[in-house]
């Protein structure tokens, strides 16, 4: 006969064997595509569309990548999204700290209702404020500029709610002892507070810097120029206007994940710690 305890243990391996499966095929249906398209950038033009699908290329070329940076001036468009990525994701964390340490931290009047109605236009889609974006920015003389791209992201919803909810879990003890040794409210949100931030701000970069980084809409209004095309607009011009090389493009998507996959390798744990503890104290 099984004891209280031997059926625990039984109970428990079998929803571990269960919780490991499930994640294994949430992993087998995250990381197919991505197979997938370097399968595909590794292939030859016929191999693309042989049927059984080949997982795994008989002849592997690299003839695809050699197109890509002959046909397209990669370098240039490459810089051209570093440019606009970092920007806009050094902008983030300033203004998105600034503002998450005012609603975590200050006291005013209206605080509370302000932060509310600024989570509501979370609900705005994006797509609506595409035509009063570009006929601002075409005021200002900012189309075909690379701060046409970065002002109007500078600053996000998401990022001031992510920073704020993080704050929230930092003692106000820190803050109000810092404040009777007479710091300023800018030295306590740089010296005191920021350096404890820097799971949260991890998360925000990446999640801000992956957003500029694939941002197609964005560049494809504000930019007329070819010279100032970022790599997401460029590859989208390889297509064919009677063929589109699929090899081509998934040789251009490949490249463009790979600075987003070093990124997310390189500041992982501060991610993980970032999400995990958002959030824990209203």
């Amino acid at each position: 006969m099984f004891t209280e305890s031997d059926r625990y243990k039984i109970i428990r391996a079998v929803e571990k064997f269960w919780l490991h499966l499930i994640l294994l095929f949430g992993l087998a249906l995250t990381i197919t595509p991505f197979v997938w398209m370097v399968s595909t950038s590794l292939k030859e033009g016929g191999g693309i569309f042989t049927y059984p699908p080949q997982w795994i290329p008989e002849n592997p070329t690299l003839e695809w990548y050699r197109q890509l940076f002959r046909d397209v001036d990669f370098f240039l468009h490459f810089k051209n999204s570093l440019i606009v990525s970092i920007s806009i994701t050094l902008c983030n964390l300033f203004l998105c700290s600034l503002a998450g340490y005012a609603f975590a931290k200050l006291r005013f009047m209206g605080r509370d209702r302000i932060f509310t109605l600024l989570m509501a236009t979370l609900m705005i889609p994006g797509q609506i404020l595409m035509i009063p974006v570009f006929l601002f920015l075409k005021q200002l003389g900012l189309l075909n500029t690379y701060w046409g791209l970065i002002i109007p992201a500078s600053v996000g919803i998401f990022g001031i709610f992510l920073v704020r909810q993080f704050m929230m879990t930092i003692p106000d003890d820190l803050v109000e002892a810092a404040r009777i040794d007479g710091c300023s409210e800018f030295r306590i949100y740089w010296n005191v507070i920021l350096p404890l931030c820097k799971p949260v701000l991890a998360t925000l970069g990446i999640f801000t810097f992956m957003g500029a980084w694939n941002d197609f809409l964005g560049p494809l209004i504000v930019m007329t120029g070819e010279e100032k095309y970022t790599l997401t607009v460029a590859l989208a011009n390889l297509n064919g206007q009677h063929a589109t090389k699929f090899g081509l493009l998934m040789a251009g998507a490949f490249v463009v994940v790979i600075p987003i996959i070093l990124i997310f390798i390189f500041a992982q744990k501060y991610v993980i710690r970032g999400i995990a503890t958002t959030g824990l104290k209203e």
